[in-house]
């Protein structure tokens, strides 16, 4: 798992490089807008959208935005419709990928998306093809030198946590999907300077790729985050420190 674990680490320094240049917001204003449709623009109430706004302020997006893309979600002033679509598929080695989108053209982020997947040596799949092989679950990370371990460990059990485990140089708070709001509202009330909280796919096991296809997949994840319609990627392999390295 530790090629898996510091490729979590390179993708959290490059959401901190996407934020710097505005690609984040961009995905985070898409979030904001799908949770208030679905769920209503209450954060109180809804649990998406408050997980969604917190994570919007942690990236320091003004008010203002935030505020806007809730209106848009409730119809409140006109905005752009996304629709929330999964997609599955196998990269190079045969590594189980899955891609989330919110995009407001389905016809063209299935075709771009799928360019992608053949571009880089894989293959995009049917519908539930790698679904099996991810728990879906409540992901919470802690910069590693910003919090003592035990500290977190005993916080993080006490509000329901099911495991904290140590990821290249973070932490990482898994949870059940329902739990993730409270574990973070506990470990927030405690001091613990939360870093992000989302509901992720986390694969059961791993799949070891090397060579040319370790750096084809990571090409590969790479440009599907780096498009404007995904909101997140994730992955099953395991890929050698070295390779990882130079990817970083």
């Amino acid at each position: 798992m530790s090629g898996h674990s510091k490729w979590s680490s390179i993708k959290h320094k490059k959401a901190a490089k996407d934020a710097r240049r505005g690609k984040l917001f961009t995905k985070l204003i898409k979030e904001i807008t799908v949770a208030a449709r679905m769920g209503g623009g209450d954060i109180n109430a809804n649990p998406r959208l408050r997980t969604a706004v917190i994570t919007a302020k942690a990236a320091s997006m003004p008010g203002d935005n935030i505020e806007r893309a809730i209106k848009k979600g409730t119809g409140e002033i006109e905005g752009v419709s996304y629709e929330e679509i999964h997609y599955e598929g196998y990269g190079p080695g045969g590594a189980a990928i899955m891609v989330h989108v919110l995009t407001d053209n389905k016809n063209r982020a299935v075709q771009e998306i799928r360019h992608l997947f053949t571009k880089h040596g894989g293959n995009l799949g049917e519908h539930g093809c790698v679904a099996w092989m991810f728990d879906k679950k409540g992901l919470i990370t802690v910069d590693k030198g910003k919090i003592d371990e035990e500290r977190l460990i005993s916080c993080a059990l006490d509000a329901g946590a099911e495991d904290v485990r140590e990821e290249g140089g973070l932490f990482e708070i898994v949870t059940r999907p329902e739990d993730c709001e409270k574990v973070r509202e506990h470990l927030q009330g405690q001091g613990v300077p939360v870093a992000e909280a989302r509901v992720s796919m986390i694969p059961k096991s791993t799949v070891a790729v090397a060579g040319a296809a370790a750096e084809q997949i990571l090409k590969l994840t790479e440009e599907l985050e780096d498009h404007d319609d995904v909101q997140s990627v994730a992955a099953n392999f395991a890929i050698p420190d070295e390779i990882l390295e130079k990817a970083s």
